[in-house]
Order: structure tokens, then C-alpha cells, then sequence
């Protein structure tokens, strides 16, 4: 772990948790829709369904999952949607929005450590305004040389955050608990990853963990950084 110069870290459930919230929101739209449904449909692989076909019209975060559960009740009502569902839905969405962040254990500790040793960076996807509100209600925000809200977290974005970083792929470290996102692009770079797994993965997030790869650690929480990371540079 020599020569690393640069620590990029994930936010949704990475520092904080975020898909429990919308797992919990997911079961509240099917119980909502399940007396509008016909019997035998699967509510969850149909909203799923829904959200793939959606990401490329509306990306990533709250917004999108919220004009996704409507046109799940759309679609399986065959239109007959009941206006009040659709008003509690949008309520759902906007609870999701106002929902305090929610710190996961030792991670303000340990990134105010890493801060004094490491230059850091946040790089997370989603909407620009909600996850700009997160980053400033996380109080972590300071700690950051740079905040990188990006639209999608592939190799070739990667790259441009760490061009405009000046760092060479092989001198980042990226922390994170999506393989898809997190992992396999910065090490298609040459980069460094640390997988964290958070307790609950997303559907459409799903990939395979390499194994044995020579620049990817396995970690349980964040502050295992601690104890990995040499204390000086």
C-alpha cells in the first residue's frame, strides 16, 4: 500500500446509510399497491423493471425512484391509479428527500484521522441538489479536498475525477460497498479499491467481487482503513 497519495471514498452507504431507506420505502409502495394489483405479480421485480428502463431518462437517487414507484402503480393498474395513491407515493419520495443522514459507526472519527494524513475526496453518483444536501447535513464535508457528483461511476469518469486531481490511477485508493460502482472500474484503471459491504445490496447494483486481485482489500467497516493504511506517507 506504498504510494498511495489519494484517498476517494463513496458516500451512500459507504459513510452513511441509504438503500435500507429505500428498501423500507419499497415495502410501504407495495403495500400501498397490492389491493390495486393483479393477483400473482411480483411488485418488487416489476418496480426493478421500472427503475432499469428509467436510469438512463432520470439517473441515479430519490427523484428518479420517485417518478419510478409512479409509473409502477401506473403500469400495473393499467392506469386506473387511484389519484390519492399517487399523492401518497409522492409523499414517500419526499420523506426519502427530508430523511436525516445517518452516520455509519466510527466513520466521522476515522475519516477526521485519515484527513491528517491522507488528501481526500468524495466521489458519489445521484442527484446533484440531494446528495449536495447530504454532504453538508453529513458534517463531513470539510474533511474533503473535493466533492465529485457525478451521473455515473464507470472507468472513464474515474479517469476525469483523477485527471483533474492530478493523481495516476495507481497512487488512488477508492473505498467503497458497490462492486459495480465502486470496485471494478478503478481497478479496470490500475487504481486501488476497498470493498466495505453495507448490510444490503441493491438489485440493479449487482456484481461479482474479484478474487485474489492484487490491488483490491476486503474490509468489514471504514475504520479498518486505520490499521491497513501506513501513518505516514
Amino acid at each position: 500500500m506504498q504510494g498511495i497519495d489519494l484517498l476517494a471514498f463513496d458516500a451512500d452507504d459507504t459513510l452513511w446509510h441509504n438503500e435500507n431507506f429505500f428498501a423500507a420505502t419499497q415495502e410501504r409502495l407495495i403495500s400501498l399497491l397490492a389491493p390495486y394489483a393483479p393477483d400473482g405479480i411480483d411488485l418488487k421485480h416489476r418496480l426493478d423493471d421500472v427503475e432499469r428502463r428509467n436510469l438512463a431518462h432520470f439517473g441515479y437517487g430519490v427523484k428518479g425512484f420517485t417518478l419510478s414507484m409512479v409509473e409502477t402503480a401506473l403500469d400495473v393498474t393499467e392506469g386506473r391509479v387511484p389519484t390519492a395513491l399517487i399523492s401518497a407515493i409522492l409523499e414517500l419520495g419526499k420523506e426519502m428527500m427530508a430523511h436525516p443522514v445517518d452516520l455509519l459507526p466510527d466513520v466521522a472519527e476515522t475519516l477526521a484521522i485519515l484527513s491528517e494524513r491522507y488528501r481526500m475526496i468524495l466521489v458519489t453518483k445521484g442527484d446533484l441538489f440531494h446528495q449536495e444536501s447530504k454532504v453538508a447535513r453529513s458534517g463531513l464535508a470539510d474533511l474533503f479536498q473535493a466533492i465529485e457528483i457525478v451521473s455515473e461511476k464507470d472507468a472513464p469518469t474515474y479517469a476525469r475525477v483523477l485527471r483533474r486531481q492530478k493523481v495516476e490511477p495507481e497512487s488512488c485508493l477508492m473505498i467503497g460497498n458497490s462492486v459495480k460502482s465502486d470496485i471494478l472500474p478503478v481497478l479496470a484503471l490500475g487504481g486501488w479499491a476497498a470493498h466495505v459491504p453495507y448490510e444490503i445490496d441493491w438489485t440493479l447494483e449487482a456484481a461479482v467481487l474479484p478474487d485474489n486481485h492484487p490491488r483490491l482489500l476486503r474490509l468489514d467497516r471504514v475504520s479498518d482503513l486505520l490499521s491497513i493504511l501506513p501513518h505516514t506517507r
